[in-house]
């Protein structure tokens, strides 16, 4: 057993941040979010011996997102009462802050775009917002999302293509990056 927990915590734990990061833009709550990252874990280690090799990630965050949506199942209202804080919930401040243009006024307007463009994913669907997380934020491929979400690729593709319209509606932008 010692060996089994010292195995998944060299392949599980390098990916705490993505799964993290997920959890917190699903339930919009970092307590609940550390939550849901602790019990997706620890169903992991229970269920390592089912992981079947390869990448973990992908078998990881699809934990991850059903342990989220359970959740968000039972408590319905979670999902339209919880506030996402862009100061708490996104790294755009430390990016700002860190950025060789201190100029007052260019943080302010980057902060103010941040915040809308976090809106505007805060204000998906959850299968709309975690195709963009899951693409944009953690870089993953179509085949890794389709492998978190149990869904096929194309269904993957469809989503987010679904989820950039809704972003570019919402935004009023006419751009927003499509793959190649």
């Amino acid at each position: 057993m010692i060996q089994k927990a010292q195995q998944f915590e060299k392949v599980a734990l390098p990916h705490l941040g993505a799964a993290y990061n997920l959890a917190r833009w699903l339930v919009r709550d970092e307590h609940i979010a550390e939550d849901m990252v602790q019990e997706a874990y620890i169903r992991a280690l229970k269920y390592f011996d089912s992981f079947k090799g390869g990448d973990i990630r992908p078998w990881l965050l699809g934990i991850v997102r059903n342990t989220c949506y359970t959740w968000m199942q039972v408590n319905k209202h979670g999902d339209a009462a919880l506030e996402f804080d862009e100061d708490r919930d996104s790294g755009a401040h430390a990016a700002a802050v860190g950025s060789a243009d201190n100029n007052p006024e260019a943080m302010l307007l980057g902060k103010q775009e941040s915040a809308r463009v976090n809106f505007a994913i805060k204000s998906l669907p959850p299968v709309f917002r975690e195709m963009i997380i899951l693409r944009e934020m953690e870089g993953m491929s179509y085949d890794e999302i389709a492998a978190v979400a149990g869904i096929p690729a194309g269904t993957v593709m469809s989503r987010l293509a679904r989820a950039r319209t809704m972003l570019r509606a919402e935004l009023n932008c006419p751009l927003i990056k499509e793959d190649e």
